[in-house]
């Protein structure tokens, strides 16, 4: 289980009298982890609300320039509202029920009582917590239908492919090749309303140019040499569901085009014909490519790709969460004992740190095959650790007994006699950083390159692991 972490809930107080505002910034301190914002009216709070994540908005009715009711029928039609909370005054109370009717969560009233201000307040501030616990489990609960995992970088997917997929947007999914983003293109469409509607998926990259217009578009019959019948194409299959384009950065510029057309006009034409024919697609798109920069570069359509991330969904290379390699390992073992009959198999001491310790460069499609090849080649149900692959030059890998090869780790490093697996696996994740920095003589972007991992990432595990005190030398 992943440990949770203390969240702060962010309330943006609205109200154009400074004294109010102030009232109410030190009445809601006394409430745990609530960090309060202020704005003196609808304009200026929609401007914070822009460009910051609130849980709760406490707004009187009463302000120039826009109103609260105003302010609370704008905020009901964003994605992810945060709570709204109006302040009314005595004998103003059909105004509240009139905004709660609009969509605001409940009101209190002037002059402040403290005690009913901090449980409506309370009470406001819960549901929001029960809501994203909720929009937490039901998205890991969809994710794991499809990818094993128990980190916490995927846990947060999960609550985004959670959101994405009950709103009908197009999806970026990127990632290294092998984390997965096929699987999460499946749980997005779970997710969705069009569950139960086509869902196809097209490979940008395996056909021709000619080929893959025919394919995805369609054609009329005699359209080209070979065209001997009407073909449909994937978009009027797909019609009412979902289509997702993989690797869509290898699609062709003049196809590039049409998909643009089709993403903002929602029609296609197909090969041979004159008339457009509309069609109603969510299109989810994936690839490994980063598209911003090729678009930087003239190799893709700067226009298209904005098309396409209207929301971005990454998938994490398994070096960045190897929590989920022994969950991942005891998966795929159970799976290919099954498969090759090797009957129950002896997993030797050690093997579990081993597999956390390599780099996974081809990330879980690599660890799959691996762990197949393992079994298939198995004797007596025994797996041959001299077949797990070597770790590049450079690379530092703890050997099976905990020693790194230039020295042993550091005492840092070991986990307590007893530990559980994730505890072991954590101390090990600690060891290889130490050994990194230890090693880049505490430059952090070095000690990055050399684990694989982008310089955001570790910092997120120097803070983890109560590192983040250690020198950065030389690096930025």
């Amino acid at each position: 289980m992943r440990g949770e972490a203390r969240s702060v809930s962010r309330v943006l107080v609205v109200d154009d009298d400074a004294g109010v505002r102030f009232t109410l910034k030190e009445m809601l301190r006394s409430i745990d982890d609530v960090e309060v914002v202020q704005a003196e009216d609808g304009v200026a709070a929609l401007e914070k609300l822009s460009s910051q994540v609130f849980e709760l908005v406490i707004t009187d009715l009463r302000m120039p320039r826009m109103d609260g009711m105003e302010l609370v029928r704008r905020l009901s039609t964003m994605p992810h509202a945060p709570r709204v909370i109006v302040i009314t005054a005595h004998g103003s109370e059909r105004f509240a029920v009139e905004a709660v009717k609009a969509g605001a969560y409940d009101y209190f009233r002037k002059p402040f009582d403290v005690d009913e201000l901090l449980a409506v307040v309370t009470r406001a501030l819960e549901s929001v917590r029960l809501r994203h616990e909720n929009e937490r489990l039901t998205g890991e609960l969809n994710l794991s239908r499809s990818l094993v995992f128990t980190s916490e970088p995927m846990g947060r997917l999960a609550q985004l492919v959670q959101r994405a997929g009950s709103r009908d947007v197009t999806v970026l999914i990127t990632g290294e090749s092998g984390t997965g983003k096929e699987r999460v293109a499946e749980a997005l469409v779970r997710a969705s309303s069009r569950a139960q509607k086509p869902y196809l998926r097209f490979n940008c990259a395996a056909l021709t140019e000619e080929l893959a217009e025919a394919e995805l578009f369609g054609h009329a019959k005699g359209a080209f040499t070979g065209a001997h019948r009407v073909r449909q194409g994937l978009f009027r299959e797909a019609d009412g569901g979902t289509l997702l384009l993989d690797e869509v950065g290898e699609l062709a510029p003049p196809l590039q085009a049409k998909l643009l057309r089709v993403l903002q006009e929602g029609e296609v034409r197909p090969v041979g014909e004159d008339r457009p024919v509309k069609v109603d697609v969510r299109i989810l798109a994936a690839t490994h490519r980063d598209l911003r920069k090729r678009a930087a570069e003239g190799q893709f359509r700067e226009d298209l790709y904005y098309r396409l991330n209207v929301v971005h969904l990454r998938v994490p290379a398994l070096r960045e969460r190897p929590e989920d390699i022994p969950v991942l390992a005891r998966m795929f073992l159970d799976r290919f004992s099954g498969r090759f009959h090797t009957g129950p198999l002896k997993v030797p001491e050690g093997f579990i740190e081993r597999l956390v310790a390599l780099p996974w460069r081809g990330n879980v499609r690599e660890l799959e095959n691996t762990l197949e090849s393992l079994v298939a080649l198995s004797s007596d149900g025994e797996l041959d650790l001299s077949l797990l692959p070597s770790a590049e030059p450079g690379e530092v890998v703890p050997t099976s007994s905990g020693a790194a090869p230039d020295g042993p780790r550091p005492d840092e490093a070991e986990a307590a006699p007893g530990a559980g697996l994730k505890e072991r696996v954590e101390a090990y994740e600690r060891g290889l950083i130490l050994d990194a920095l230890r090693i880049e003589g505490g430059n952090r972007s070095g000690a990055s390159r050399r684990l694989g991992i982008g310089r955001a990432t570790l910092h997120d595990k120097l803070r983890k692991y109560g590192l983040d005190s250690a020198p950065d030398e030389g690096g930025s």
